[in-house]
């Protein structure tokens, strides 16, 4: 074995049988969301600096991909990938809004990536489960309740 080819630390890597167990991980949550009526979203894991910034202070965990894009060194980028799966779900539900069914119960697993030093519990790369009610008016308490039992 050589330590020549590495994987970068904070980035995951399986084996096949760890691929599986996780895997059916994903396969457990979709079955269980849509059991309780969630659909399926899918956001790119690409999405506009401005909508990412929107949650707050968070560009120091930003990964930007100006390079990848061709912009050139030096320059900025006005694109990074996703930290969570909360702030494309938000612009996901105003970009489709008039298509959406309320109040819209959705899922997702996706990757996410954070710019911050990997160490025990915390990676640069990771998976996130989420399921969200989101209503256009006063959301009903037992949505709540539906969650804890998902």
């Amino acid at each position: 074995m050589t330590d020549k080819y590495i994987t970068p630390s904070g980035f995951p890597e399986y084996l096949p049988e760890q691929q599986r167990v996780f895997n059916r991980m994903k396969e457990i949550f979709a079955g269980v969301s849509e059991l309780y009526g969630c659909v399926p979203i899918e956001t790119p894991a690409v999405e506009y600096m401005d909508t990412l910034a929107s949650k707050g202070e968070v560009n120091k965990e930003i990964y930007t991909i100006g390079r990848a894009l061709g912009e050139g060194e030096g320059k900025e980028s006005d694109r990074g990938l996703r930290f969570d799966l909360t702030v494309p779900t938000a612009r996901y539900v105003a970009n489709h809004y008039n298509d959406l069914a309320f109040p819209f119960k959705r899922y997702q697993i996706g990757p996410v990536w954070r710019g911050e030093r990997p160490q025990a519990g915390r990676a640069r790369q990771f998976y996130q489960a989420d399921i969200d009610v989101i209503d256009n008016e006063n959301l009903r308490p037992e949505y709540d309740a539906e969650i804890i039992m998902i």
